[in-house]
């Protein structure tokens, strides 16, 4: 079995690539990478990712406004999100959430705009990709909330969405998990430091987690100093394998399995197409 890790969360719409963006896509795929997601910060950015996910079949998009970006937030900017949320390439309504460590936005604005939010995945039918910083007793109350309303999934079955870069204690990741959302590691699993990351690791089951990048940030320890990637990736899977005692393959399957079931709605084409090209190229 070769790994086809995804990536469920980069930025690589941004404009850190714009001088090598094919070949990092490219250096991707070649370590096996089954797809990567483009997440939005507000709306503007939300249409490059949209844009680069339409040029690339490895690449899939989210649409949201970002915490940092809340304070900006329009109701016309929030109407376009939405507008943009239904497009088929938009796989999960992201990157949205709370950050009350550096509170570039009041966090009146951060709450009221991730409620909306919210409010949109509802509506078109698709998961979320949640950013919590020092917040998680208010993101806690909020998703505790619209789960309930929402019945602990989306309608056909899938996860609500994933906590992105989770950095929580193992308590609140299990109970996130309990609300039906996944835990997202991050390739700073790597880092010396990184030991409530590791314990996530150990104590969540495999069945709950994913990986992710957040390219360009946070590059894992062998490539510190540097910009992150997509094809770094690969450094998570074999750091989560050694933690849980499994194979490299084994991580790189299970948490592939999970990611498509978050991504793909079984009645959406155009993810289950981009997976096949993806599949397709390296073929």
């Amino acid at each position: 079995m070769s790994m086809r890790p995804i990536d469920t969360h980069s930025h690589i719409q941004d404009s850190e690539f714009d001088d090598d963006r094919a070949e990092v896509i490219a250096r991707a795929r070649s370590t096996g990478v089954e797809l990567i997601v483009a997440l939005g910060s507000n709306e503007r950015n939300s249409r490059k990712a949209i844009a680069l996910s339409e040029q690339e079949p490895q690449v899939l998009a989210a649409a949201g406004i970002h915490p940092h970006e809340a304070k900006n937030a329009s109701e016309d900017a929030l109407d376009e999100v939405e507008e943009l949320a239904k497009d088929r390439r938009v796989a999960m309504v992201g990157e949205i959430g709370l950050d009350f460590y550096r509170n570039l936005s009041p966090r009146e604005d951060q709450l009221r705009v991730l409620r909306l939010q919210l409010e949109t995945a509802g509506r078109v039918e698709k998961p979320v990709a949640i950013h919590t910083r020092d917040a998680h007793e208010a993101m806690m109350q909020l998703l505790s909330e619209w789960s309930r309303e929402i019945g602990g999934r989306l309608h056909d079955g899938r996860p609500l969405g994933v906590m992105h870069y989770f950095a929580g204690s193992v308590t609140q990741a299990l109970r996130y998990t309990e609300l039906g959302f996944l835990i997202s590691i991050h390739t700073s699993v790597t880092h010396p430091k990184a030991s409530t990351a590791r314990e996530i690791v150990r104590e969540v089951p495999i069945e709950h987690l994913v990986l992710e990048t957040d390219s360009p940030y946070g590059e894992p320890q062998r490539h510190r100093g540097g910009r992150n990637e997509p094809a770094y990736v690969v450094e998570a899977v074999t750091n989560i394998a050694a933690i849980k005692q499994m194979s490299p393959d084994e991580v790189a399957e299970a948490t592939t399995q999970n990611a498509l079931l978050l991504l793909m709605a079984r009645s959406g084409p155009t993810t289950q197409a981009a997976a096949s090209a993806a599949r397709g190229s390296r073929e």
